[in-house]
């Protein structure tokens, strides 16, 4: 069976994990932790970096840093994975979810402005598959509206919108390196702070709510409980792993994106006889590879696809069930019809992408989708 995921391993994980222990602090913000957080903040020109155990959990401290609260309304898009709105549904906020566009998985801007009201505290964007938003809108209405935007840029890492890097556009910006992203530490992700107004306090909430880390500074002469929080640190150990990915990234991207076109190349004629779609790249945005999907004409032929695919011993996967319709938030709906995301929800699948996967088995698996279709 080809798999749909493989995590890469680039041979100095290991090194790094016992180095990590060998340095007798394996706990948070370790050596390896803090050479993660300047890594990312070099390359990509984050304000702040702090490493945490999740995109769930960055995502859960943008929500304590924005102080979501009950009577609180959140815009974000219902074709996203569940912590998004996981996130802000636990501060008690009100979630008013946006549809798909009609030419992308990714969330239609248009539509946030007429959900805008007095109630309205943030926007939370999902750059699905990496490829960006359109942003320009999302923050032009943020500063209209005095609204904070936060980023869930899960699989975005190195992506790009008009040159500015995803994560880095709003206020706040989470990310994941879970064994199916494109870098990877087992579990684990980041926030990254782009408003020097959270800077202190994400180390703060990260920390307990404690001002732990101006102490190990020399910035006090003490530390104690300063404001409600949680701990979010990941183990040294977990930023060891990750260290080492982040010295093979480009490495890594080149791969990925070598496969991704294979695919491309493979499967255009399917889009250009009309039998399924492939994804689209705006001319605003850039492509990281982060995964390759098809689009299906319905839900019956995306079944028989992925029965056919696995017949021939490839392991392929569709994505998210809309968030509106799910069993928990179907009755929290303002039931207002998101066509879009339902059509995803039935269509959209993903093929097997990662760096260990042969252009042989590349071909294999175009070969099995054309035999398919045609």
């Amino acid at each position: 069976m080809i798999p749909f995921n493989k995590p890469y391993l680039s041979g100095n994980e290991l090194e790094n994990i016992k180095a990590s222990v060998l340095s007798g602090k394996i706990s948070g913000d370790g050596m390896f932790t803090k050479k993660c957080n300047r890594y990312f903040e070099e390359k990509y020109g984050f304000q702040k970096v702090l490493l945490t155990t999740s995109c769930t959990d960055a995502l859960e401290l943008s929500a304590l840093l924005l102080e979501i609260k009950q009577g609180d309304e959140v815009i974000m898009p219902s074709y996203t994975f569940v912590s998004t709105a996981n996130a802000f549904a636990l501060r008690g906020a009100t979630i008013r979810f946006i549809d798909s566009c009609s030419d992308s998985p990714n969330m239609d801007v248009a539509q946030i402005e007429s959900l805008i009201n007095e109630k309205t505290k943030a926007i939370v964007v999902m750059h699905y598959a990496g490829i960006a938003c359109e942003m320009d809108t999302v923050m032009a209405l943020a500063d209209k509206y005095n609204l904070f935007v936060v980023e869930d840029a899960a699989q975005a890492i190195d992506s790009f919108y008009k040159g500015k890097p995803l994560g880095a556009i709003g206020h706040l910006g989470a990310f994941s390196f879970h064994e199916t992203k494109n870098i990877v530490s087992g579990e684990g992700g980041m926030i990254a702070v782009n408003d020097s107004r959270f800077a202190l306090r994400s180390e703060i909430i990260r920390e307990k709510g404690t001002n732990r880390s101006a102490f190990f500074r020399g910035e006090v002469d003490k530390y104690g409980w300063v404001e409600a929080g949680s701990s979010f640190l990941p183990s040294d150990i977990i930023a060891a792993f990750l260290s080492a990915q982040l010295d093979n990234l480009e490495e890594i991207q080149r791969r990925r994106k070598a496969i991704w076109q294979q695919y491309w190349d493979g499967l255009l004629r399917l889009e250009q006889t009309g039998k399924l779609r492939l994804p689209n790249i705006p001319d605003y945005a850039t492509n990281n590879a982060h995964m390759f999907y098809v689009i299906c004409t319905n839900l019956d032929e995306r079944g028989a696809l992925i029965q056919h695919l696995k017949q021939h011993n490839i392991h392929s996967v569709f994505h998210y069930l809309s968030l509106h319709a799910s069993p928990y938030f179907h009755e929290k709906h303002d039931g207002r019809p998101l066509p879009w995301t339902d059509f995803y929800t039935d269509t959209l699948l993903r093929l097997p992408l990662f760096y260990e996967l042969t252009d042989e088995q590349v071909q294999y698996i175009v070969h099995h989708i054309l035999q398919f279709f045609e």
